[in-house]
């Protein structure tokens, strides 16, 4: 086992939370001041990878504040800086955080010959939502399936933030692209078309997967909205929706934009209503028969009507002033 740190003390908890546009602090504090000059490195790991990014470095020539100097490093550094409460505080502040932030991360503590480290990992609070496209189901290959999620407000999800969702209530009969490569569906009632009767519930696991050939839906997550989405309702196209929500000053609401407002800002709505992605959803946090005719909250789909159709209103999103 590796020795036991002399000046670092170890963190209360290892994993930190925030949402997408607030900040999070990582904690690493000192038991006690090293004597002498002393350096601490911040850097992002990607064990995938056994590569660390540097996001931002203390060095101390003294014990003095005069003696410390601090560098960021890279974007994520662009967005950090050191909390530095008292003398011995050597936390890691990042914000506004955004969706590719979360991950693993590191304080070493620098001794000429010598270090030490602790490890944390940082999680945004979000949702995961499955996505395929306008062409239907098992449209898409790896890099299209990233794409996809990016274009509606989202990144691929982690098989992690996968498997918190399942124990959330997600329940998909569908393979999805992870972010890492993998392919996997959450079952919640296994049926012989959904998950093979007589197993039980899970994430099911697909074998080895080529990711320039194989296709498949997607399995997106994203975060807290910095704006807002609001409803028009009335019968309209798509090109009507637009213009509509375009006339209110905003434009309108992508898909992950429609589940954040969901499970975010608590959003009910029993009308249909149209998507960027030329989809139609609405979203239910307080299921009743007559509205979306299911036991559990979420975003019901209408799936990709025509568009020149004159059959539902307009979801839109706009950036809160």
């Amino acid at each position: 086992p590796p020795p036991l740190p002399r000046y670092l003390l170890r963190p209360v908890r290892e994993e930190v939370w925030g949402r997408r546009g607030g900040s999070a602090t990582l904690p690493c504090m000192l038991g006690v001041a090293p004597p002498g000059g002393f350096a601490v490195r911040w850097s992002r790991v990607d064990p995938a990878r056994a590569s660390e990014t540097l996001v931002l470095v203390l060095a101390s020539r003294g014990s003095g504040p005069s003696h410390l100097a601090t560098r960021p490093y890279g974007a994520l550094g662009a967005r950090a800086r050191l909390r530095r409460g008292h003398r011995l505080d050597m936390s890691l502040v990042l914000g506004p955080l955004e969706l590719g932030d979360p991950g693993r991360f590191r304080c070493q503590l620098v001794l000429g010959l010598e270090d030490e480290s602790v490890g944390l990992s940082l999680e945004l609070e979000g949702v995961v939502f499955p996505y395929q496209p306008r062409g239907g189901r098992y449209q898409l290959t790896l890099a299209q399936a990233e794409q996809a999620c990016e274009g509606q407000d989202g990144r691929l999800a982690s098989a992690d933030q996968l498997y918190r969702a399942w124990t959330e209530g997600l329940h998909w009969c569908g393979a999805g692209w992870l972010r890492d490569g993998s392919v996997r569906y959450p079952v919640l009632e296994t049926r012989a078309a959904c998950g093979g009767p007589g197993l039980p519930p899970g994430i099911r696991v697909y074998g080895p997967r080529d990711p320039r050939r194989d296709r498949f839906d997607a399995f997106c997550f994203t975060s807290s909205l910095t704006g807002r989405v609001t409803f028009i309702p009335g019968r309209l196209t798509l090109a009507e929706a637009g213009r509509a929500c375009g006339a209110r000053g905003a434009s309108l609401a992508l898909v992950g934009q429609l589940y954040a407002a969901w499970r975010f800002a608590g959003l009910d709505r029993c009308d249909g209503g149209w998507l960027a992605d030329g989809s139609v959803r609405f979203p239910i946090t307080d299921p009743r028969p007559r509205c979306g005719g299911e036991q559990d909250p979420g975003v019901r789909s209408f799936g990709f009507p025509r568009p020149h159709l004159p059959s539902y209103g307009a979801y839109c999103y706009a950036e809160t002033p």
